[in-house]
């Protein structure tokens, strides 16, 4: 079993600390970020929960020396990163000077400007081939599920993929007014980038939420409505799977969310330009980050399930042919398992995952990797035995909702 080192203390990471203790399948297991108080909190759940041992530590992800002295410090086989997509690349300049294996949940995103990329990740290829290390890209649901069932739906039920709806559906009630179920400042900065699809062999941009329908998820989960926005393993998938023709990113989102945040707009507050206040400068959005509930306190609240999957067409020994793939989480559920609420369950328990494909030699290889571009079965089983079971169902062609 090969020791880890966890860097990233919310949310997630605390979802992935339980979900590898859990899993029985590493040896010594560190926890770190900049707030070592986080950590050890979350070192004492695991203890409570299953008895194991995770030992904590504090790093400034930002400063690649203090990241490089951890990890000689500690010798992890395999640097797990669940900390901002900011701190991305000094992450991996750490792995690289330290000579271990990387792996996150999220691409880059420059500080100062809401565009979140693989290229800059990918201009790392060489890097890593010639150390000998590798680095798994976007291990979370989505990225990360959402790419695995995907080539997955190739390999097992298509010759060639051409559309591809990846629908994200949060059907909890936090019972808040007005919060974000992820990193508030990730999630609007997201959430308010422009949108872009896939379409004729490139990507076209349309203004933020400006496309809207209604989905009615399998399994009683209900009928919600679902905005058109980028997600950024539209950018990997058609880059792997060339004959997709057109690729789009739904997400659902209550009319009191989006009432919340056109005031939050109008105001300046999801303004990520520095202004000066009281001899200060500030970032709008960092200071409204400070004033909205904690992600990681909304599970003791929330109710209801979630629903992401994939609605995948295309030819199949020359016919048409239409699947859904989906997975369904409870709230409640993974609040009694690890004490959190499902959006950081189904991004956690990926990421564990991943790890193992990792430690266990599955997909360990020289390079930077999207999750796509690895061999999907032994991935989906492993979903199916550690919390997040999948299910796949056939769909009239033509009436799948989705326009080609």
């Amino acid at each position: 079993m090969k020791d880890i080192l966890i860097i990233g203390a919310g949310g997630v990471g605390s979802v992935v600390t339980h979900k590898c203790a859990m899993a029985g399948s590493f040896g010594k297991i560190t926890l770190a970020s900049r707030t070592v108080e986080k950590c050890d909190a979350i070192a004492a759940s695991v203890k409570e929960r299953t008895g194991v041992e995770v030992a904590t530590a504090q790093v400034d992800a930002d400063n690649v020396e203090a990241t490089v002295a951890l990890i000689n410090e500690v010798k992890p086989f395999l640097v797990i990163n669940v900390a901002l997509p900011y701190q991305d690349l000094p992450i991996m300049d750490a792995c690289l000077e330290a000579g271990v294996h990387y792996m996150d949940t999220a691409n880059y995103e420059p500080p100062n400007e809401a565009k979140f990329e693989y290229h800059w990740q990918w201009a790392y290829q060489e890097k890593f081939e010639k150390a000998g290390l590798c680095a798994l890209l976007g291990s979370g649901f989505d990225p990360g599920v959402t790419n695995v069932f995907t080539a997955w739906a190739l390999k097992h039920h298509f010759d060639e993929i051409h559309y591809l709806d990846i629908v994200d559906v949060n059907g909890g009630d936090h019972g808040k007014a007005f919060a974000t179920n992820f990193n508030p400042e990730i999630n609007i900065r997201e959430v308010t980038a422009d949108c872009r699809h896939w379409q004729g062999g490139k990507f076209v941009e349309t203004p933020a939420m400006s496309r809207s329908m209604q989905f009615t998820c399998p399994e009683g989960v209900g009928t919600y409505d679902i905005y058109r926005m980028y997600h950024e393993e539209l950018e990997s998938i058609t880059k792997h799977i060339p004959t997709i023709r057109k690729a789009q990113f739904w997400m659902s989102f209550s009319q009191n969310y989006l009432k919340h945040l056109e005031v939050l707009q109008n105001v300046g507050m999801t303004s990520i330009q520095p202004v000066e206040y009281n001899g200060q400068e500030i970032i709008p959005l960092q200071f409204l980050k400070a004033v909205l509930p904690d992600p990681g306190d909304l599970g003791k609240t929330t109710q209801g399930k979630t629903c992401i999957g994939c609605i995948v067409r295309g030819v199949k020994d020359g016919q048409d042919k239409a699947i859904y793939v989906y997975n369904i989480c409870d709230h409640e559920k993974c609040f009694e398992e690890v004490g959190s609420q499902a959006i950081s369950y189904t991004t956690g328990v990926p990421t564990m995952i991943g790890a193992k494909m990792l430690t266990e030699g599955d997909w360990l290889k020289p390079g930077v990797w999207n999750m796509e571009q690895n061999d999907p079965d032994a991935f989906m089983d492993q979903l199916n035995l550690h919390g997040l079971p999948w299910t796949v169902v056939e769909l009239p062609v033509g009436e799948t909702g989705f326009e080609d």
